[in-house]
């Protein structure tokens, strides 16, 4: 990936997580430490997959076989299909985006019988940064990895990293922001440790002074900069690139 397309995919990635953390609830101006109460509680449950950019759906109008095709979601979050034209479903599970397309069809054709299920899948990137060599995007494997192997994805922690005290934030259902922690030292020493297994979108954070920092994370590039725009998501891949 070229340095250019790697801020770019980057940039991407950080506006995604600021626009999904938008909607969890704000700490009060001047609070300090850590409020784990700004947080969704943590669901490890499988959820259903959700489509994004670069993702490609199968169609299938059972009530109109010829509109039936597999259609990509382009960066917009829009399939275009015949007929509907742009339909947003990005973000939506399968039945979901069954549903949104049904609508649009309901303005040309009589009771739309639609389904949809994903066919092949765009990028699927974490999101590295702290206290690592590297910070950065990163593709994950085909296999499922845990944070230490994140970690040595983005060139391993740096020594001022506090191990015992990871963090990974993940998308909620409802659009907010889950967080828990990852102990290290008990992987270094031998014993389990790491059994999150990463997702799309998820942000691995290696904080410096602890757990605390977290909130200076949250508060610098997520819920201080509104509305989202590009030229602020390319000035913080700027600033994770440069720092």
């Amino acid at each position: 990936m070229t340095d250019l397309s790697r801020r770019a995919a980057l940039s991407g990635a950080l506006a995604l997580a600021a626009l999904a953390a938008c909607a969890g609830p704000r700490r009060p101006a001047g609070a300090a430490g850590f409020e784990p109460s700004q947080f969704e509680p943590w669901d490890s449950a499988a959820t259903a997959y959700r489509v994004f950019p670069g993702d490609t759906v199968t169609v299938t109008m059972h009530t109109a076989q010829e509109l039936s095709g597999d259609y990509l979601i382009g960066p917009d979050g829009r399939a275009n299909l015949p007929l509907a034209g742009a339909v947003m479903v990005a973000g939506s599970t399968a039945p979901e985006a069954a549903s949104l397309i049904a609508q649009r069809y309901v303005r040309t054709l009589r009771d739309p019988i639609v389904e949809v299920r994903p066919a092949a899948f765009g990028s699927q990137r974490i999101l590295v940064g702290g206290e690592v060599a590297n910070p950065g995007l990163f593709e994950l494997p085909s296999q499922r990895i845990g944070v230490l192997e994140a970690t040595v994805l983005a060139g391993g922690l740096t020594i001022r990293a506090r191990r015992s005290e990871i963090v990974v934030l993940r998308r909620a259902a409802n659009g907010g922001l889950m967080m828990r922690t990852v102990d290290l030292t008990r992987a270094q020493r031998g014993e389990p440790a790491d059994a999150i297994p990463l997702s799309r979108f998820d942000i691995v954070f290696a904080p410096r002074r602890g757990i605390a920092e977290v909130n200076d994370f949250i508060e610098l590039y997520v819920r201080n900069i509104l509305p989202i725009d590009s030229a602020f998501a390319f000035a913080l891949t700027n600033a994770v690139f440069n720092e």
